[in-house]
């Protein structure tokens, strides 16, 4: 890590994450009458609460609905959860400016095109190895592992390894 990002790091005080695709691997099962369930990875609930007890705060903006996530990040202690929001912008915008914080503070981890405008607004962008090409191109650093496989608990070990 060079002594940039390093710095970028070390100054964050709010990580906000996408649900599908780097929470979880992006698949959606789909039941007989609708129901959609969506797996996702124990180790990166750890690195989820491990930022938080560094005193980074943890946020969620998603596209979709929550579905049963939203007792999961409840119980992981992720205290602001937006679900079903198109344009990611505006609810960060809300976000750093309620926590009292530059956008240099924040960094966001995302795997597809629609988060790259926060990947642009933050002081740092992740994304898991197996991100859009775009998203991946866009990233300060790619996490070795996909999405719903860990990615989140490596991401959150290189941010608290400048602590």
């Amino acid at each position: 890590m060079n002594d940039d990002l390093r710095a970028r790091l070390s100054a964050l005080k709010l990580v906000i994450f996408d649900i599908d695709g780097v929470l979880t691997d992006g698949k959606l099962y789909l039941g007989p009458d609708g129901q959609e369930w969506r797996s996702t990875h124990v180790r990166d609930g750890l690195g989820l609460k491990n930022l938080q007890a560094a005193g980074i705060v943890t946020a969620v903006i998603s596209g979709r609905p929550a579905g049963g996530l939203a007792q999961r990040l409840k119980s992981l202690g992720v205290t602001h959860r937006y679900f079903g929001q198109d344009d990611k912008l505006p609810l960060f915008e809300e976000l750093i400016e309620h926590l009292g914080i530059s956008p240099q503070q924040a960094a966001m981890v995302g795997d597809d095109t629609p988060d790259l405008p926060l990947f642009a607004a933050c002081g740092a962008a992740f994304c898991p190895a197996d991100a859009h090409a775009d998203v991946r191109a866009a990233a300060d650093w790619v996490a070795p592992s996909n999405g719903g496989h860990g990615a989140v608990r490596e991401i959150s070990d290189l941010i608290l390894s400048t602590r």
